[in-house]
């Protein structure tokens, strides 16, 4: 079974574990008595604005609920403390699941990781220049989003974009020869980390916030085309770029035209180097939409994020209008692989939320305990993901650069559409056109010599 599939005949969840109140930047719901005990000591985080729940393994399936038959259904609850919602209901907290979902989300998950550590060690061989953003801790985000929507749907982020072009129908081959700079790269090696599309997934853009007004965009052409009742935009964007005035231009064009718009704001906690904190007065980002209504959920279970993107598309696709999303997650490494991620937070920090609130672990640790799987199955699924990425990057070390007499010149301009007083449309032509001189050629200007 490819990386790629992901199986939508069904419903995922199960309950997480709450987090650390001083490493998340919202209340959700009152804390219960116990919460308190989970905290950080202050000096481990910059800020002591945050409470939310990110933990991924609190609640236990019992073995008396689990079917044997990896197909049949069985119903689990979801902790109400995982959702904060702002002008609207929270999603519904009873999720049906199988076991046969649950394991190719737990597969799924640990695959991506193979492929951002693969890309971690390609980077510090360097044999990957360049930008380099890596999810490594958010597969939560990608892959519960993925097991939630249609190939339909559409999607656009910006960094850390490798495992959602997977996801959206690319290989793993490709997002590693792309990182590479080589012609089986996904965008013929020329895009590089940020910049690798699929038929459904727009990118991976580079420019900060740029990316959420042509999600929106997207969102504009559902609704032209009729497909508003069907399909949505989900439209993603950072923490860091939540403050960006073209963020906001979207929100408001998308409540006015009453798009199929899902914004998702993957926080997390830190733009580059600065703590949502510092950047933002509101860091209840969910409940930046004004008129928008928003849902903030925990991130860190791949579960939770499912359930709230079943529930965005079925909001919007019922002719609601835009919501917005909020999903606390957390990397562990640096904001780039130049960055060690430990200038602006403290390794104590990096090491609890790896330790305490892992989206695989907790996944993993709940399959185990609730007898959904054997720790031997769930074993040879990380040892064949370890097979296949290893697999998909000595393929892609074998893929040849590209060809700077051809590659440069393709893919430039859509066809028919280049200006006709340009040079360079292709590699033959290499003077300038005067606007004069291709009057009277509807098929090819005259090279001046």
């Amino acid at each position: 079974m490819s990386s790629s599939h992901i199986s939508r005949r069904v419903l995922l969840s199960l309950n997480p574990r709450r987090i650390p109140a001083s490493i998340c930047p919202v209340s959700l719901i009152s804390p219960s008595k116990n919460f308190s005990q989970r905290l950080l000591p202050s000096s481990q985080v910059q800020s002591q604005t945050r409470s939310i729940q990110t933990a991924a393994d609190a609640t236990k399936i019992p073995k008396g609920d689990v079917p044997s038959d990896p197909e049949q259904h069985f119903t689990v609850n979801l902790d109400p403390e995982y959702y904060q919602a702002y002008k609207c209901d929270p999603p519904s907290l009873e999720l049906p699941v199988t076991k046969s979902a649950l394991v190719e989300m737990y597969r799924l998950m640990v695959t991506m990781r193979r492929m951002e550590m693969a890309a971690d060690s390609l980077y510090k061989q360097k044999l990957i220049r360049g930008f380099c953003h890596l999810a490594i801790g958010q597969e939560a985000v990608s892959v519960g989003m993925e097991s939630a929507i249609e190939p339909d749907d559409k999607v656009i982020t910006a960094y850390r974009c490798h495992p959602f072009a997977v996801l959206r129908g690319g290989t793993i081959k490709g997002v590693i020869a792309e990182l590479l700079g080589r012609q089986q790269g996904m965008s013929s090696g020329k895009g590089g980390s940020m910049h690798i599309f699929t038929k459904s997934f727009f990118g991976g853009n580079g420019i900060v916030g740029a990316q959420v007004p042509v999600g929106a965009g997207l969102a504009l052409a559902q609704k032209y085309l009729g497909q508003d009742d069907k399909y949505a935009s989900f439209i993603m964007y950072g923490d860091g770029a939540s403050n960006q005035g073209q963020v906001f231009e979207a929100f408001n064009m998308a409540k006015l035209w009453n798009l199929p718009a899902v914004f998702v704001c993957e926080n997390n906690l830190y733009g580059m180097g600065t703590s949502s904190a510092r950047s933002s007065s509101n860091t209840k980002y969910f409940t930046r939409g004004d008129q928008i209504p928003g849902v903030q959920a925990n991130g860190m279970d791949v579960l939770s994020v499912h359930n709230a993107c079943k529930y965005a598309k079925e909001w919007t696709t019922a002719g609601k209008g835009p919501l917005l999303l909020e999903f606390i997650t957390y990397r562990y490494g640096g904001h780039s692989m130049s960055d060690p991620g430990t200038t602006y937070r403290t390794r104590e920090e990096i090491q609890h939320m790896r330790s305490t609130n892992d989206p695989i672990a907790g996944l993993r640790n709940r399959l185990l305990e609730s007898g959904v799987v054997e720790e031997s199955e769930l074993k040879q699924i990380d040892k064949a993901a370890k097979a296949e990425v290893d697999v998909a990057v000595e393929e892609a070390k074998k893929s040849p650069e590209p060809d700077p007499k051809k590659d440069m010149w393709t893919d430039v301009y859509f066809k028919g559409t280049a200006p006709r007083s340009l040079r360079g449309r292709e590699k033959e032509e290499v003077h300038y056109y005067s606007p004069e001189e291709c009057a009277g050629h509807p098929t090819k200007p005259v090279v001046i010599s």
